[in-house]
């Protein structure tokens, strides 16, 4: 049975990271660690990052692997991470980190759904002050 995209040990909550490729490899090795990714999947997020910026706007970065980095996917799954302080993300500040692996095309629901919940500016602030794993959780629990 396929694990669910996001789980409770997908969330990390009030880390501390001190750049944009610290805050990748953490979220890049937790899905690796939970069953998601190959390990070669954090090298395709980093490349990825190279070649565009992951950078959503208010405090949201959302890297994700290449395009052949398809292969180096398990299964489906995203990591939340929320930063304790924001970092510089190509000179924007980033306070929500979310990785993103997707199993075909299913990468594509997944980045819409997050856009669809990180688009209201309310929604967004309740998130970013969440005190808990369990209370991050609640916001991103229909993304699949």
């Amino acid at each position: 049975m396929a694990k669910a995209v996001l789980q409770l040990e997908n969330i990390l909550h009030g880390e501390n990271v001190q750049t944009k490729e610290d805050a990748i490899q953490t979220v890049g090795g937790l899905l690796h660690k939970n069953g998601y990714v190959n390990a070669e999947y954090i090298n395709k997020m980093m490349e990825r990052e190279e070649l565009t910026s992951t950078y959503m706007g208010n405090f949201l970065a959302i890297p994700h692997g290449t395009e052949d980095a398809k292969k180096e996917v398990i299964e489906s799954g995203i990591t939340i991470m929320l930063l304790d302080q924001p970092i510089d993300w190509d000179g924007n500040e980033v306070k929500l980190v979310i990785g993103i692996a997707g199993k075909g095309d299913e990468h594509l629901s997944i980045l819409s759904n997050i856009a669809i919940t990180c688009s209201e500016e309310d929604t967004l602030q309740q998130i970013l002050n969440a005190g808990s794993k369990e209370e991050l959780m609640s916001f991103f629990n229909e993304v699949e």
